[in-house]
C-alpha cells in the first residue's frame, strides 16, 4: 500500500482540490480561491503559509506563495503534491481543442465523402447530422455509423433485395442492422427523404414506402423502364423484344424481372440518351419512327429497373447522356442518375439553362435548389433567374441532337 503524502490532510483537502481544478484548466494560474474552510482548515492553511493570523473562510491564495510554502514543507512543487494526492492534472483547454478538432474533421470528412459530393442534396443530410451531434459523444462511434450509412447509400438503388438480405450483404452479415427503429436505419431513411424531397416518415408504412423507392423489396413486375430505339445484340428474349419494338417504331417497356434474367443481351455500343419525361420519347418517336436512336426514360425519379438497364448498357460499352428538367428536383434527379450510372450531362450546363429561360420568361419557381456537381454555375444561374424550365420546352433542341444518331444513317 502506498504511503499517504505528508500534506494529504483532511483539513487541507479543499485547498488541494481548488489547486488541482485550477491547474487542470490548461490556462495560466496566478491565484487560487479555496473554501469554504472550517476552523481546522483555516488553521492548517495559516500554518502551511506561515501566516500570523487566520485567513477567511474562502481565501484567495497567490500560487507562487503557495508553491514556495509547499517546497519548504516537503521539497516538491505544488503541482507534484496535488498530483500525488488527487491524481494527474489534466489540460481541459487542450482536451476541448482536441475534441473540437476531431468533430470538425469528422464533419469535413462526411461532407467531402464521394457519396455526398456525387449527390450534393445530401449536404442537407450532413447538416442535420451535425446539428444532432455525435453519437454517444464519440467521434469514432459516429464515424463508424456514418460509414455504414454511406455504404448502404452507395449501394442503392438495389434490385429488389429484402431489407435483411441487403443488410447482411453490406454490413458484415448483420441481417438486423437495418431493422426498423435502429439508429442506422433512421440515418439512411433520412438521407433518402432528403434526396427524394419528402418528409421523414413517422410511421412504419411510410418508411417501407421510402425503402421501396430505393429498390428494396421492389416488385419485379411493377418496376419497369420505358425505352425507344433500343437494338441490343443477342438472341435472348429481352434483346429480341427490344429489337422488334424498335424496328416497328414502338416503345418497349421492360420489367425488372426481365432485365435481371434477359438471356443473351449485348447492349449497343455508342451513345444512348436519357430523358426524364416520357413526353420527350413520344416526340422522338413521332419525328424519327423506325429510325429512332436509343433513348431511355427515367419517368421522374428512376426506379430499380431504370438504373439496372442503364448500368447494363454502360457495361456493354454505351456512352450515356442525361437530360432532365431545370428545376430543383430535376437537378437532384440528374445528380442521382449520373452518380449511379456514370452518365454525362446533356445540354444541362448553366449556358443551356440561361438560353432555355428565354423561351419561358414567366415560368414557375424552381423550388429548393441543391448544387449540380457537373456545373457549379448552373444552380447559381437558377437561383438568380428563379425560373424553372421543363424538358418539353427544349425538346426540339434535344431531337436535333438525336438526329445525328438516327438508325441506318
Amino acid at each position: 500500500m502506498t504511503d499517504r503524502h505528508p500534506l494529504d490532510l483532511p483539513e487541507l483537502r479543499p485547498l488541494w482540490s481548488a489547486v488541482h481544478d485550477r491547474l487542470s484548466t490548461g490556462r495560466p494560474v496566478s491565484r487560487v480561491r479555496s473554501g469554504p474552510l472550517d476552523d481546522a482548515g483555516r488553521e492548517a492553511v495559516a500554518d502551511l503559509l506561515g501566516l500570523d493570523r487566520l485567513p477567511g473562510t474562502e481565501p484567495t491564495i497567490p500560487l507562487a506563495g503557495l508553491d514556495g510554502a509547499v517546497l519548504d514543507a516537503c521539497g516538491r512543487p505544488v503541482r507534484d503534491v496535488v498530483t500525488a494526492i488527487l491524481g494527474p492534472i489534466h489540460d481541459r483547454a487542450a482536451e476541448r481543442h482536441h475534441r473540437t478538432g476531431q468533430r470538425d474533421a469528422l464533419w469535413a470528412w462526411l461532407a467531402d465523402h464521394e457519396v455526398v459530393t456525387a449527390q450534393p442534396a445530401l449536404l442537407e443530410w450532413v447538416g442535420h447530422l451535425r446539428t444532432a451531434g455525435l453519437v454517444d459523444g464519440s467521434p469514432d462511434r459516429t464515424r463508424g455509423l456514418m460509414t455504414a450509412a454511406l455504404t448502404v447509400l452507395a449501394a442503392l438503388p438495389v434490385g429488389g433485395e429484402p431489407l435483411p438480405v441487403l443488410a447482411a450483404r453490406l454490413l458484415d452479415g448483420d441481417s438486423h442492422a437495418l431493422d426498423d427503429g435502429t439508429r442506422l436505419s433512421s440515418l439512411v431513411l433520412r438521407a433518402l427523404a432528403v434526396l427524394y424531397g419528402t418528409d421523414m416518415p413517422d410511421a412504419a408504412e411510410g418508411r417501407r414506402t421510402l425503402w421501396s423507392r430505393a429498390g428494396v423489396a421492389d416488385d419485379e413486375l411493377s418496376a419497369t423502364v420505358l425505352a425507344i430505339g433500343l437494338r441490343p445484340g443477342g438472341e435472348g428474349p429481352v434483346a429480341g423484344i427490344s429489337r422488334i419494338c424498335a424496328g416497328a417504331g414502338h416503345p418497349v417497356s421492360l420489367t425488372l424481372a426481365q432485365l435481371r434474367s434477359p438471356g443473351e443481351f449485348i447492349g449497343p455500343a455508342g451513345p444512348v440518351h436519357i430523358t426524364e419525361n416520357p413526353s420527350v420519347l413520344a416526340l422522338a418517336l413521332r419525328r424519327f419512327g423506325r429510325q429512332c436512336p436509343p433513348l431511355v426514360c427515367t419517368s421522374g425519379w428512376p426506379n430499380t429497373a431504370v438504373i439496372h438497364l442503364l448500368r447494363r448498357l454502360a457495361e456493354d460499352g454505351a456512352f450515356l447522356h442525361y437530360h432532365g428538367d431545370f428545376d430543383g428536383e430535376g437537378i437532384r434527379i440528374a445528380a442521382h442518375v449520373m452518380a449511379k450510372t456514370g452518365a454525362a450531362p446533356w445540354r444541362m450546363a448553366a449556358e443551356d439553362y440561361r438560353a432555355a429561360v428565354t423561351r419561358v420568361p414567366s415560368g414557375p419557381d424552381p423550388g429548393r435548389l441543391t448544387p449540380a456537381p457537373w456545373d457549379p454555375g448552373l444552380v447559381d444561374s437558377m437561383a438568380e433567374l428563379r425560373t424553372a424550365v421543363v424538358e418539353e420546352m427544349v425538346a426540339d433542341l434535344l431531337l436535333d441532337d438525336l438526329a445525328d444518331h438516327r438508325h441506318g444513317e
